[in-house]
């Protein structure tokens, strides 16, 4: 869930399903699915290709003799590699490293060092969470579609109506105090962990301290906000009473029915049931108010859309540039316009700031929405484009289901055409 890196943050696996397995809300659910990738194959529009990046400089003589010392920066890399080899065979009761993060913890929270200490020699080096951490192989196709089709499918369409149903109350409530559609905070769920199934299967102290003392190379490294989350986590199991070697999550450390990291649980978690405990793994109800209060906390705007649709502009220097800030809201609408950018009636009305976001189709032409500040929002739960569509189109396909509209009809999440 919310902010791990990588993008809380942490996809829940491909669910498979066969036809005939589907209850007799079947048909139903399978049109809705049908219309709502029709929908979201309405929005592609035609682009150039683009550029290729042209030719290689030839070695200068000066590049030549740069050579030698390229050697010795080698050697050094060599050098760090070697000593993470032996860190990383060492038992983490016996790293120093590890003992006076132990240490160092246990004075800023005020708890014996000693305990402390014990604690994190329990945790082990998972070579699985190192490997999950790292991003996908470099020319790997996005692909919208494919993404789009994990989540959007009949079981856990059905899943999410009766979670609808079961905690209709929870959700009105949260909608009203904070503004944000019932809906997407279903849907939210039902992406994060299929409603509560799939969770995470790694003991949370594992992930944390392989990904804070032992973080893989290849790829930016992320271990200093590894060992603030572990310091949160820590913080977390002392206060609400919880075993830390017991707890599992995903292989970032996200835990509950809503995936929250230990900082985001500390900042952000309420108890929504009134019991007096903020219980995110075992209560529904405090998961529902606690994505409703993050996305509120992080700027949801109540009653605003999450996207308009937009063709975007033929010339491609145009279009780089309105996609240069990524999937942050920075233009106007008038901005677009003088880019060259056709953005529907809604759109062109809209005041507020618009991100020209990109979703890659494999090898056909991409989809092009306008995302608002709703949309931002979403990806401040997952730093993705494609994860917060999913969660929009999820929303609406729930909501239009629940409604017994067609998939055409207003969507709860405010998406404008």
């Amino acid at each position: 869930m919310t902010l791990c890196p990588g993008p809380r943050h942490h996809l829940t696996r491909p669910w498979r399903t066969r036809a005939q397995s589907l209850s007799q809300h079947s048909a139903a659910l399978l049109l809705a699915a049908a219309l709502a990738a029709a929908h979201s194959a309405a929005l592609a529009a035609p682009a150039s290709p683009a550029g290729e990046m042209q030719g290689s400089a030839q070695k200068s003589p000066a590049a030549a003799k740069k050579a030698v010392p390229k050697r010795n920066k080698s050697s050094k890399k060599s050098g760090k590699a070697k000593v993470a080899a032996v860190e990383a065979a060492t038992p983490y009761g016996q790293r120093p490293d590890v003992m006076a993060f132990a240490d160092s913890v246990a004075a800023a929270q005020g708890r014996d060092a000693t305990a402390l200490r014990q604690v994190l020699a329990q945790a082990q080096r998972l070579a699985r969470v190192q490997q999950l951490i790292m991003p996908p192989a470099v020319g790997t196709a996005k692909d919208w579609g494919a993404y789009r089709d994990r989540f959007i499918e009949p079981r856990r369409l059905q899943a999410g109506l009766a979670f609808w149903d079961t905690h209709q109350a929870a959700l009105q409530r949260a909608q009203e105090r904070w503004g944000v559609p019932a809906a997407v905070v279903v849907s939210l769920v039902g992406i994060e962990t299929f409603y509560g199934r799939i969770t995470g299967g790694f003991r949370v102290i594992d992930a944390l301290a392989t990904l804070s003392f032992d973080f893989p190379s290849g790829r930016s490294d992320r271990s200093a906000f590894f060992r603030d989350e572990l310091t949160q986590f820590l913080a977390l199991t002392q206060r609400e009473g919880l075993d830390p070697l017991a707890l599992k999550g995903s292989y970032a450390g996200a835990m509950g029915w809503g995936q929250f990291m230990p900082g985001s649980w500390n900042r952000y978690a309420l108890d929504f049931d009134g019991d007096g405990h903020v219980d995110l793994i075992n209560s529904p109800v405090d998961a529902i108010g606690s994505i409703a209060h993050y996305l509120a906390e992080h700027g949801w705007q109540t009653g605003a859309p999450t996207h308009f649709a937009v063709t975007p502009p033929s010339d491609g220097a145009a279009r780089a540039r309105l996609l240069e800030p990524d999937i942050r809201p920075s233009f106007s609408a008038a901005d677009f316009a003088a880019a060259g950018a056709q953005l529907s009636p809604a759109g062109q009305a809209h005041a507020g700031p618009l991100a020209l976001v990109e979703l890659q189709m494999g090898g056909a032409t991409p989809v092009y929405v306008a995302g608002t500040q709703n949309f931002w929002v979403i990806t401040r739960y997952n730093w993705s484009a494609y994860y917060a569509m999913a969660v929009i189109e999820m929303a609406d396909t729930l909501a239009a289901l629940r409604s017994g509209a067609s998939a055409t009809a207003p969507a709860a999440s405010q998406t404008t055409p």
